[in-house]
């Protein structure tokens, strides 16, 4: 299983932002192709392993969470919410502060209403700063969280509740290793 996310991330190519030991990935960065039969593989993971009971959106962030998404959406024909990094000012935009290891930003949820049932999910979890205020949002919203996943985990990362992962990886300056696939 996953022998496509396994075998592209054992040999990425990596750059060095400081200390930060940072993988290029089509799935993290959309570079340098991204493959269909990756996010096919990569989608009927996410299917393996999410839990779909009563889920009536799909809840992800730009940008690479947007292949991702799309390729789930089409597979389960829920449809798909993305969180933007650009303010709209729609009625009941909510705005989230994110934190990561390597940068500051804002994002816009929008689409979300009070006891909408979603699953959120991203393409790569290492701070968790993004998902912490991804979380928060949908909760302020009045959103309640089936379930999440993160397609690859790097390190660990506490984000208040439990969620999922395709891959766990760890990366030094050698590259990145699997340490382990969840499906």
């Amino acid at each position: 299983m996953l022998k496509k996310l396994v075998d592209t991330l054992e040999s990425c190519p990596m750059v060095h932002r400081g200390e930060y030991h940072y993988f290029i990935h089509p799935v993290s960065d959309g570079v340098s192709l991204v493959e269909p039969a990756l996010l096919r593989e990569v989608a009927l993971g996410m299917v393996r392993v999410l839990d779909f009971s009563g889920v009536n959106k799909i809840v992800v962030v730009e940008a690479m969470g947007i292949p991702i998404g799309v390729a789930l959406s089409l597979i389960t024909d829920i449809p798909l919410c993305i969180v933007r990094k650009r303010y709209y000012g729609l009625p009941g935009e909510v705005a989230l502060h994110q934190s990561t290891g390597y940068s500051k930003g804002e994002l816009y949820l929008n689409g979300i209403e009070a006891g909408d049932r979603v699953i959120v999910i991203d393409d790569v979890i290492s701070t968790g700063g993004t998902m912490k205020a991804l979380l928060q949002g949908l909760a302020l919203a009045g959103a309640e969280v089936q379930d999440v996943l993160v397609v690859i985990k790097r390190g660990e990362c506490d984000i208040g509740r439990p969620y999922k992962s395709l891959v766990e990886i760890e990366v030094d300056e050698t590259g990145v290793h699997v340490k382990d696939t969840h499906c």
